[in-house]
């Protein structure tokens, strides 16, 4: 499904990595590991098509990512380490936002199904600047529950600020995605046990 070929990534004058080799096929699970500063966002922000490498390519079933544009990005679900919420807007409305800006419609119903199994049931309506850092961060994550069929998540900390059922139930997801078929990218500093057919990792020493 997805394929980088010797991507190379430069910030400034300063080049964070090269030579970065991998594959991903359904059902697996690529762990990108490393210090704060040593590029792994900036990695997951290359494979998302996001930002163009310094040199090397990432191909999406056999063609360059710079390429396919919108019909990349239309199988890609991507969450960022910034929770991108409107403070203004309620948990229910960012939701919706997320979604339509991703090309996808929801229905009340299915947001209202999302939010609670992400634990935000109680909170749908209020707006996000009445929310902590951790349901913030859920409500980013409750496009998860609503992207069964993207074939690809990327994942950049995808744990963070979340409390141990939280982080139970984002497991449970990726879990299921995988189970599906789904391919996962992610980078965590935590400690997770995800199921996948097959893991690899990626280890970015800066």
């Amino acid at each position: 499904m997805l394929e980088a070929s010797q991507l190379a990534c430069e910030r400034g004058d300063v080049r964070l990595f090269s030579g970065i080799d991998f594959s991903l096929g359904e059902g697996e699970l690529l762990w990108v590991r490393g210090p704060n500063g040593s590029g792994k966002t900036s990695l997951l922000r290359l494979v998302a098509g996001l930002s163009r490498p310094a040199a090397g390519s990432v191909r999406w079933r056999g063609e360059d990512v710079g390429e396919l544009r919108e019909s990349y990005t239309r199988e890609l679900l991507f969450v960022g380490h910034a929770n991108a919420v409107k403070e203004e807007f309620s948990a229910d409305e960012n939701l919706a936002l997320s979604l339509e800006l991703g090309g996808r419609t929801s229905t009340a119903a299915a947001r209202a199904e999302a939010l609670g199994r992400i634990g935000l049931a109680a909170r749908a309506r209020l707006p996000a600047r009445y929310l902590s850092q951790g349901q913030k961060r859920r409500v980013a994550l409750a496009r998860l529950c609503l992207a069964a069929d993207f074939p690809l998540w990327v994942l950049d900390e995808p744990f963070a600020a979340l409390d141990t059922r939280a982080l139970e139930t984002v497991v449970s997801l990726i879990d299921d995605h995988l189970a599906r078929g789904g391919a996962v990218i992610l980078t965590t500093h935590q400690e997770v046990t995800i199921a996948a057919r097959t893991r690899f990792s990626i280890v970015l020493e800066g």
